[in-house]
């Protein structure tokens, strides 16, 4: 029985992973900051399927943490064939009039984690000629976005460097997807402190729910697909952006991301 590895997996999307992965029978290892969540999560799943299910209580907002994790699970002798990259957040407000050490954190989460756990558990992959990677994007990597400067750019980061590696190791038995979901009713927002912005009241993209969205992704991945963009409205935005003036887009892209 092959084994997923997910993070940010007690809420949201990765929660909603979590489970279709256990639906077909991988064994799991989860990982939030969040205990009581994460023990709740394993209960689920364990009444769901005969699985082996572990969870690691760790905040990946710790440069340390990915070595952590990767060497408690090489100590109980737990091979990772599919790694899930969920954890992330965002923040709303203009970069010089938030919180630094937020922003810097928020780096470390949705960049530098992502490429060290990548890092640590591919080669093992490539060695087996088998594995996937599943990197979660946002349809804000097609874009830059004043008023989320951090967190967009972020995300740019996430999806080129999926497309990248998607590239690189084809030929080698692996497959790395890039999960680009648009607006998602997730405890999202309510971190990044976005509740009723203009984009949200506009209602011109509808939110998505979490489960549509990792279904979505688990099969593009499944798939072998390079790039996931969940909902056709969400598809047609990251096309129509490529035919507007940067100053239009960016123009835009502030006014979603402020309340009036």
């Amino acid at each position: 029985m092959k084994t997923a590895l997910i993070t940010g997996a007690s809420v949201g999307i990765g929660y909603e992973l979590s489970k279709i992965f256990a639906k077909n029978n991988y064994n799991v290892v989860l990982i939030s900051r969040n205990k009581e969540k994460l023990e709740e999560l394993r209960n689920e799943l364990l009444n769901m399927n005969n699985i082996f299910v572990k969870i690691i209580t760790k905040d990946l907002s710790i440069p340390e943490t990915p070595i952590e994790i990767f060497h408690e699970l090489e100590k109980e002798k737990i091979d990772v064939d599919v790694l899930v990259n969920n954890a992330g957040f965002g923040l709303l407000g203009p970069f010089a009039e938030l919180n630094l050490s937020e922003q810097l954190k928020m780096i470390q989460l949705n960049i530098n984690s992502l490429v060290h756990l990548t890092g640590l558990f591919l080669p093992k992959m490539i060695s087996k000629s088998s594995g996937k990677i599943l990197n979660v994007a946002s349809t804000a990597a097609f874009q830059p976005g004043p008023n989320m400067a951090v967190y967009y750019a972020s995300k740019a980061f996430v999806l080129s460097f999926s497309m990248a590696l998607h590239k690189e190791l084809k030929n080698k038995g692996i497959v790395v997807t890039a999960l680009c979901p648009g607006p998602t009713k997730t405890e999202f927002q309510k971190r990044a402190r976005m509740e009723n912005i203009n984009l949200e009241r506009s209602k011109l993209i509808p939110y998505m729910s979490a489960e549509k969205v990792a279904i979505d992704g688990f099969d593009g991945l499944m798939k072998g697909k390079r790039v996931v963009i969940p909902g056709q409205i969400n598809k047609l935005g990251t096309k129509l952006v490529k035919f507007f003036p940067e100053s239009f887009v960016l123009s835009v892209i502030h006014k979603f991301n402020t309340r009036d």
